[in-house]
């Protein structure tokens, strides 16, 4: 153990002549409370990121396949599942990545009650999609029979649109399709659903694609996109490309008319996002500024602690100590406040996330942040790098602020009492 070490290990952070200096009280709950906001930004955000990230991956598509023509013509922009399908199997290596592939056709159309009318998309589905995030948010009734082999008119809502109509699960709801002509379906509302996105429950009923290629008059393997999931999406921008590319070849192959697109998640959500992205910076700014809060709070505590031994260090310089060594001890000594700044932050830190994340006592408009509450997720690298950023920027400050013991002289030092 080497002597600095040794001897600030056996002093105290109080001069000794009264107990809890107040400088050095307002010190550590300034360095504790910005520990405490640090932790709660970071996983606050994660926290949104999660969610919302997860939302969105739940109720879009990976991998989006569209053809390039979309958006001109229901009856004109639209893709061929079984081709898609057929080019994803030719390829062991991209099929060995692909979870669920799923054939959707979209249409506008309007829901009208006795209540009041609502302008909404239909979503049709066929049995390969995924419905177990749908079903595990379905606050009303159950999700709707899509088989190809069974004929049903039977949707799931949002509660958004639930609410506006005032329908439940078991009524049935005329639905108007207006191309050329209008068509009118009666569908059943099979269940109710709350994800808490605004843009999907306000906006979206889903039911079997037989409804759509009914009132459009396609053929079982027709729709305006194929949902591509995937087993893991850290790497959909190459994914895309390397669907995009067997699309192609196939079309060659094929001598196919269509000219298909791909599109990624983010690139179909751009403004969810970029609000996440904006958040990050905004836990940047947050850290920037805790971190400079806590560096300020140190150079205080650095200077209370010398001047309050100025005596000490004028005779440690009397004994031959060099100015490196004394600053050395007073950075192991101002060391013990950041230890147990650390400890008590963490501490109430990672408690208070624990109470919000499992008790969810702060609540939120879900119409304004697509959820009730503040969601938490806590990391152990995220809080591991976050006490050693600390611990850095610490130390580098109290270098900093250590200089000022290379101006204290012996001589000097007896005029202190």
């Amino acid at each position: 153990m080497n002597h600095e070490l040794f001897i600030a290990q056996r002093m105290k952070l109080d001069s000794g002549r009264q107990k809890g200096t107040p400088s050095l009280t307002v010190a550590l709950i300034g360095i504790v409370l910005a520990v405490v906001v640090m932790i709660l930004s970071i996983a606050i955000v994660m926290g949104f990121k999660g969610e919302i990230t997860g939302k969105i991956y739940h109720l879009d598509a990976h991998l989006r396949v569209t053809n390039a023509a979309l958006g001109i013509d229901d009856n004109y922009a639209t893709v061929n599942g079984r081709e898609v399908r057929e080019a994803v199997a030719a390829d062991g290596d991209f099929a060995s990545k692909v979870e669920s592939i799923s054939l959707i056709a979209d249409k506008s159309a309007i829901l009208k009650t006795d209540e009041d009318f609502m302008g909404i998309i239909m979503r049709g589905v066929d049995e390969g999609y995924d419905f177990r995030y749908l079903k595990s948010k379905m606050i009303e009734g159950d999700i709707p029979v899509v088989s190809d082999t069974a004929s049903s008119n039977q949707i799931i809502i949002g509660k958004t649109i639930a609410d506006r109509l005032k329908v439940h699960a078991g009524d049935k709801i005329p639905t108007y399709f207006i191309d050329n002509n209008i068509k009118v379906r009666n569908l059943t509302v099979s269940g109710v659903f709350e994800t808490d996105l605004e843009a999907f429950d306000g906006a979206y009923i889903v039911g079997g694609i037989g409804i759509i290629q009914g009132v459009n008059g396609w053929n079982g393997d027709t729709g305006t996109q194929v949902a591509v999931n995937l087993r893991h999406t850290g790497q959909l921008e190459n994914d895309g490309y390397q669907l995009y590319s067997l699309l192609a070849e196939n079309t060659v192959e094929h001598e196919s008319k269509n000219l298909f697109f791909v599109t990624t998640t983010q690139q179909n959500n751009l403004p969810f996002f970029a609000w996440l992205q904006m958040l990050d910076m905004n836990v940047v700014i947050i850290l920037a500024l805790m971190m400079i809060v806590a560096a300020f709070t140190l150079i205080s505590a650095m200077l209370m602690i010398v001047l309050e031994r100025i005596r000490v260090i004028g005779n440690f310089k009397a004994m031959g100590a060099t100015n490196g060594s004394i600053r050395r001890i007073f950075i192991y000594l101002t060391g013990k406040l950041i230890l147990k700044a650390l400890i008590i932050g963490n501490i109430i830190g990672i408690g208070l996330c624990l109470l919000q994340k499992y008790c969810h006592i702060v609540k939120l408009d879900p119409s304004s942040y697509y959820m009730p509450y503040v969601p938490i997720s806590l990391s152990v690298p995220a809080l591991i790098a976050l006490n050693v950023g600390i611990i850095v920027v610490s130390y580098l400050t109290l270098l900093l602020a250590s200089h000022i013991i290379s101006t204290i002289k012996p001589t000097a030092t007896m005029r202190f009492e």
